[in-house]
């Protein structure tokens, strides 16, 4: 964990670099140390449906939401997302400063008893060559 989801309106398509972003925010939770670089997972989406403040079209939102495996103190989920909204917020300072923007991170506790999961994940990144690094 975490699994690190983005959402954003999908009035950014074409003045976000997708590719870019998922990186800079994937690169940020692995330098936070406190996540296992196999159970890290990045991925966005777009809203292709939304209203935003007072409705206007130009307006934008990035969101980011991290799901977490339990058991990390609140010190270290509040370093973990300031480090990562950290790295959000500058990737995004340039639409920040010519766009209507909104921008939010919120982490969540998954719940242990309720959680099914397989992975093989960490066996194969220890495994490479160049384990560390995104795509």
């Amino acid at each position: 964990m975490p699994h690190i989801v983005i959402e954003y309106s999908a009035n950014l398509r074409g003045r976000l670099d997708l590719p870019q972003f998922l990186k800079a925010v994937h690169e940020a939770a692995i330098s936070t140390g406190v996540f296992p670089l196999g159970g890290i997972r990045t991925r966005a989406y777009a809203a292709e449906h939304y209203v935003i403040a007072d409705g206007h079209p130009d307006n934008t939102f990035v969101h980011i939401g991290l799901r977490i495996g339990p058991g990390r103190d609140l010190d270290t989920r509040k370093r973990a997302c300031q480090t990562i909204f950290a790295a959000a917020r500058n990737y995004l300072a340039t639409l920040f400063a010519t766009l209507p923007l909104g921008i939010s991170l919120d982490m969540q506790d998954i719940d242990p008893v309720l959680r099914c999961r397989q992975n093989n994940l960490h066996e194969y990144v220890q495994r490479r060559p160049s384990h560390g690094s995104a795509p």
